[in-house]
């Protein structure tokens, strides 16, 4: 079948979207109270979920044992996008100070990145960790822009990049071809980088997509457009293990054919910033919505 599945919140755009959803399953609201709510990550262990309440100065704790909301950390430093790394530690890209972090397993706050070239980052945006250690974020210019995601300032850096961080502490460019780098997330085998591309939020003729880069060696190549969004703009993404990227949009989440088809939605009621996949068996895709945390349980699981 194709079109809306009533009552369900899921769209069939093509025929192979089905095979991800369950039947019954419906889309959830878990939470409702954020400003702009960003940067889900799951902890296994715990079987809780972190994400972000940028304008709020937060970050929030979602219990899956009883359902139950606390606030995490405040103020956050207008904390971003989050991930677990292989440790089981958290990861934060915080605006208002321009750095990404790691919160040690006693809660103390180690410093990853907060310059390049002895010039300050712009303002960390969206991070992940490769199976090495290393540890890649994009740093667009959004949390300097105005005093409501961060600090109004001047930005230092030449552009806005992304960036690697090797095991060994060292920070280098990854790329530099940005307009405002967003959402990024490997490959199930991690031989691929996506990245997306949100240059259109104050460039009407700026990109709108997620690029796709080959990694060697801890370098990347290629970036070829493999998908342009068709409802606002892509932001945060995760992938499935068989490949196909969930990502944000304007209407909610898209999925991603490997190839780049959109192949169907979860349809939410308010833009959509970010997603990740979580729950005990990681079939369940947890969604940041501007106001609200909503989540789906799917026939597929997230790649690590």
């Amino acid at each position: 079948m194709f079109g809306v599945i009533e009552g369900t919140g899921f769209e069939v755009i093509d025929p192979s979207f089905e095979a991800c959803l369950i039947g019954h399953a419906r889309v959830e609201r878990l939470w409702t109270g954020a400003r702009w709510a960003e940067g889900p990550a799951w902890f296994p262990a715990g079987r809780y979920l972190i994400w972000s309440d940028i304008p709020n100065n937060r970050m929030l704790r979602w219990d899956e044992t009883d359902g139950s909301v606390s606030t995490f950390r405040q103020p956050s430093m207008n904390s971003n996008g989050n991930t677990v790394d292989n440790q089981g530690r958290l990861v934060t890209c915080e605006h208002l100070a321009r750095r990404v972090t790691r919160t040690e397993h006693d809660g103390s706050i180690t410093v990853i990145a907060d310059s390049f070239g002895g010039k300050r980052l712009n303002s960390p945006n969206d991070v992940v960790v490769s199976a090495d250690g290393a540890i890649w974020f994009t740093d667009p210019s959004y949390g300097i822009l105005a005093d409501y995601e961060g600090a109004m300032s001047d930005q230092e850096q030449e552009g806005c990049y992304v960036y690697r961080v090797s095991p060994e502490g060292e920070i280098s460019i990854a790329a530099d071809d940005y307009v405002k780098p967003n959402g990024l997330a490997f490959s199930p085998d991690e031989q691929s980088l996506y990245i997306a591309d949100t240059g259109a939020s104050h460039d009407p003729e700026g990109p709108k997509h997620i690029r796709r880069h080959r990694v060697e060696g801890g370098k990347l190549s290629g970036g070829e457009v493999l998908a342009d969004c068709t409802s606002g703009l892509f932001d945060g993404f995760r992938l499935d293990r068989d490949g196909r990227i969930w990502t944000s949009a304007a209407d909610g989440v898209h999925c991603i054919a490997p190839d780049g088809t959109l192949i169907g939605k979860i349809l939410i009621p308010e833009l959509v910033a970010n997603v990740c996949f979580g729950g005990p068996v990681g079939n369940r895709l947890f969604i940041c919505g501007t106001t609200s945390l909503y989540s789906a349980y799917l026939a597929v699981n997230g790649a690590r």
